[in-house]
């Protein structure tokens, strides 16, 4: 059998995210690692070009196709994909739980199956997918293989940058009712603030999207927050058109940080600061892994990818 990225990590005395990254990311990694990595992957026998042989159908179900984090994922898988001429069926539940229930039913009658930010309670994700190879993208399901965008490092660099900046009042506009990722970075967001001293005021939940955003603005506007972390940069950019419309002037009047670090991030003004996610990695190694699957070998562990804080012009001291 030939050999696998989980392979090449075990040999390298790495984890599957390492030495994913050294194919994908080989600039994030220390020079000494990327070669050890390298060397096991060469010992072994292993390319990045691997596939099981013969072309499979690959089912993917995503929360909302329009949202621009999951068009990244989705060309990324597309991408990863494509080495091996693997078909692409795309579901989109449009972030309705029986829609999303039916498409994973509908899917599992695929070869394999990406699964990503399901909604879902985590009973009723492991009774659809059944037998089905899968992988579980950026949401941890004991005992299923799963790829994970950091939701712990790059939310506590953007409370430690207002901090730094001296804000003491921050608000988190939340996502969608059930995202987990939305509860990790809740969590993690609180978590930071407290080490800090910072007052936190954590809004009610809402869509992922801009409409969200300038949904959560006047209650933002009303807790006196000078700084608001959103739930993606979609709601980020919701709330800066609410609030601008209520008044407040960003970052003169309020900060605001994002998440996702998508396209429009940096192209907007002020530019939003945002925690970068590695979605298009995220992506490639969850076909990686579900391929292993289809051929019989389970990754045993959670692959975790980096966050990162990018800061721009959406951030400032608050005034006065």
């Amino acid at each position: 059998m030939a050999a696998t990225l989980t392979d090449v990590a075990r040999h390298a005395g790495v984890s599957i995210a390492t030495a994913s990254r050294a194919f994908g990311e080989p600039d994030r990694l220390a020079a000494a690692t990327l070669e050890r990595v390298r060397l096991a992957a060469a010992e072994l026998g292993y390319t990045t070009s691997q596939v099981a042989t013969g072309a499979r159908t690959i089912a993917v179900v995503v929360p909302d196709a329009a949202n621009p984090v999951y068009a990244t994922l989705l060309k990324a898988i597309q991408g990863q994909a494509w080495h091996g001429r693997h078909r692409i069926v795309l579901y989109d539940a449009d972030e309705d739980l029986r829609r999303e229930r039916e498409s994973i039913e509908l899917a599992g009658k695929a070869d394999g199956l990406l699964l990503c930010s399901p909604r879902l309670p985590e009973a009723d994700v492991l009774a659809l997918i059944g037998d089905t190879p899968h992988v579980v993208i950026n949401r941890l399901i004991p005992g299923v293989a799963c790829v994970i965008m950091d939701a712990d490092r790059g939310p506590s660099q953007a409370v430690e940058h207002l901090a730094a900046l001296g804000h003491t009042h921050i608000a988190y506009a939340s996502g969608p009712h059930g995202s987990w990722a939305d509860d990790q970075r809740a969590h993690t967001v609180g978590r930071a603030c407290e080490r800090h001293g910072i007052r936190l005021t954590r809004l009610s939940n809402h869509a992922a999207s801009i409409q969200g955003g300038r949904a959560s603005a006047a209650a933002a506007v009303a807790s006196g927050a000078t700084a608001v972390i959103a739930y993606n940069d979609l709601v980020a950019l919701g709330l800066e058109a609410g609030m601008s419309e209520l008044g407040r002037v960003c970052p003169d009047d309020v900060s605001i940080v994002g998440i996702d670090d998508i396209e429009l991030a940096g192209a907007v003004t002020p530019s939003l600061t945002t925690v970068r996610m590695p979605i298009a990695r995220s992506g490639a190694l969850a076909v990686e892994l579900l391929l292993q699957s289809m051929a019989g070998t389970t990754p045993d562990e959670a692959a975790v990818l980096p966050s990162e804080l990018i800061v721009r012009g959406s951030t400032a001291p608050p005034r006065g």
